[in-house]
């Protein structure tokens, strides 16, 4: 027997605002669910759900890094929610659900309790599900990191490809300017530790050995290799990690002695997610 429920447009309407889903794919909802409201929503729901099983072996490389800081400026969370184009990554919608996940982000501690905490009468997981059906790509949170610090700054790279935050022992005049810039400096040069003592251990041995081994091929004795080989390292850690890197807005500072500029002010954290 044919369908004669009449589906309105303000109940098609209703329902794309409630979902996100697109015209068609809530009318084609309405019909089958003789517009029951509720079961439209849980259709559209399975639809995401078939989407998403048929799309799990997908990489979702793309997407939108953001960093968010609380109120008070102490607690800060990146994260990536994931996509598979950047043409999804860039799609208002898809940046503005990336920014409320951020936002319900300061509230836990970690990407599990994230995935169990609740948007729009769901969890997290299952929105995300939802919105593989109304998107037709994989989406998925890759990246989760949360800091709390005296002052917490926070940096969100162009296009939304690299979030970073920055975490200051003292909440001074000038920590938002500065907290800003050393935040921006994570994101352009990508240090690998906060400091040499964040170093792991087997890079060094391994930064060690490769030295040595230039130094051998250049025909220098043994018994200086030791000696040159740490000059190389310290060479090593003033590229690679954040507070002795060159300060990218003025190269004759280090980033600690730029830091200092405010107070007796260190840094003490810092964290960098991005797409890929």
């Amino acid at each position: 027997m044919e369908n004669t429920v009449k589906i309105t447009a303000a109940e098609v309407n209703k329902l794309r605002k409630a979902t996100g889903a697109g015209m068609m794919d809530c009318k084609k909802a309405l019909v089958e669910a003789n517009g029951d409201f509720d079961k439209a929503i849980e259709i559209l729901r399975k639809k995401g759900q078939k989407v998403a099983a048929k799309r799990a072996d997908r990489e979702s490389t793309e997407g939108a890094a953001i960093a968010k800081v609380n109120a008070n400026k102490t607690i800060g969370v990146s994260i990536v929610l994931g996509c598979e184009t950047d043409f999804v990554g860039k799609n208002e919608n898809f940046v503005a659900l990336a920014h409320e996940l951020a936002d319900l982000a300061l509230t836990v501690n970690s990407k599990e309790e994230l995935l169990k905490a609740e948007i729009d009468g769901m969890t997290v997981a299952d929105k995300l599900i939802e919105q593989t059906g109304v998107i037709g790509e994989k989406l998925d949170i890759n990246a989760f990191e949360k800091i709390e610090a005296p002052y917490v700054g926070s940096y969100i790279h162009a296009g939304n490809k690299i979030a970073t935050l920055v975490g200051l022992s003292a909440d001074v005049d000038g920590a938002d300017v500065v907290a800003k810039d050393v935040a921006m400096q994570a994101a352009a040069m990508n240090p690998i530790a906060l400091n040499e003592e964040g170093v792991d251990a087997s890079i060094v041995e391994k930064e060690i050995e490769i030295a040595k081994d230039q130094l051998r091929q250049e025909g220098k004795p043994e018994a200086m290799l030791d000696n040159i080989a740490k000059g190389k390292l310290n060479r090593f850690f003033k590229d690679n990690t954040l507070v002795n890197q060159a300060f990218i807005k003025d190269s004759k500072v280090s980033v600690a002695d730029y830091v200092k500029t405010i107070g007796d002010v260190k840094v003490t954290t810092f964290k960098r997610v991005a797409l890929g």
